[in-house]
């Protein structure tokens, strides 16, 4: 019997970093995993993969930042599988600079990703859940938004802002028996990392006790965790996994 068998996940940014690592996790366990990106290549590739192993896996492409286009792509994932037991709102972006340098078009985009686009996931996903008497929704952050993190003022703002959503929607939909947590990311090897500046990685480096970035990984094992039975006295909580860069 494996942790996840009968289950159904919803995985969005799965094409690639976390949201790869997550879904094949996922689907190691027995889950039939939603592969949700906007890359469609990526994600059918990732798909692809999960099919050759002998799981279960449906690519879909979807923008987070359209709320139509996410509410669509929900009612595949259950025409596809009959139901969503599992919903990991993990896609973001970010372009690291200065606030000072930054402008309109840049935070309306940062937000739109790393906050609404979580929005218009879970409202899509939560009709289906409480409708089955349950479910676990799993958002990803950054310690950006819980600390902040120079050059990425607009982007820590959004984190935070997923952070006091997940709370929020914690107790809400507690009644329905639906736990909601939220993971929290350090300084990840991911295609993100690579828009960073070197000397700026670096520096947060040096300032991680483990001494080292993350792998998309050791994140997707908290997700998965939060995704579990094993959590299922969890609900409404930020869970940092970070090298021990902050220790809150």
């Amino acid at each position: 019997m494996k942790r996840f068998d009968d289950q159904v996940a919803i995985v969005t940014g799965a094409a690639s970093g976390i949201g790869k690592a997550t879904a094949i996790r996922l689907a190691g366990e027995g889950a039939a995993v939603v592969i949700a990106d906007v890359n469609g290549e990526g994600a059918g590739a990732v798909a692809g993969s999960i099919l050759e192993g002998g799981g279960r896996a449906l690519a879909l492409q979807v923008d987070v930042t359209d709320a139509p286009g996410v509410r669509a792509m929900t009612e595949r994932a259950i025409d596809a599988f009959g139901k969503v037991d599992i919903l990991v709102s993990n896609a973001g972006w970010d372009r690291a600079a200065p606030f000072a340098d930054t402008d309109e078009e840049l935070w309306d985009r940062v937000i739109a990703i790393n906050y609404r686009g979580h929005l218009a996931v879970c409202h899509a996903a939560l009709p289906y859940m409480r409708e089955r008497g349950g479910g676990r929704i799993v958002t990803v952050a950054s310690d950006a938004g819980r600390v902040g993190s120079s050059g990425e003022a607009v982007y820590s703002g959004a984190k935070g802002a997923v952070i006091a959503f997940t709370k929020a929607l914690a107790r809400e939909v507690a009644r329905y028996g639906i736990n909601v947590n939220c993971v929290a990311p350090g300084l990840v090897d991911t295609p993100l990392l690579a828009e960073m500046p070197e000397k700026l990685i670096a520096a947060i480096v040096r300032s991680i006790p483990l001494r080292r970035t993350g792998v998309p990984d050791e994140i997707a094992a908290a997700i998965c965790f939060f995704a579990s039975p094993d959590a299922a006295y969890i609900t409404g909580q930020t869970l940092s996994v970070n090298g021990g860069l902050a220790m809150l």
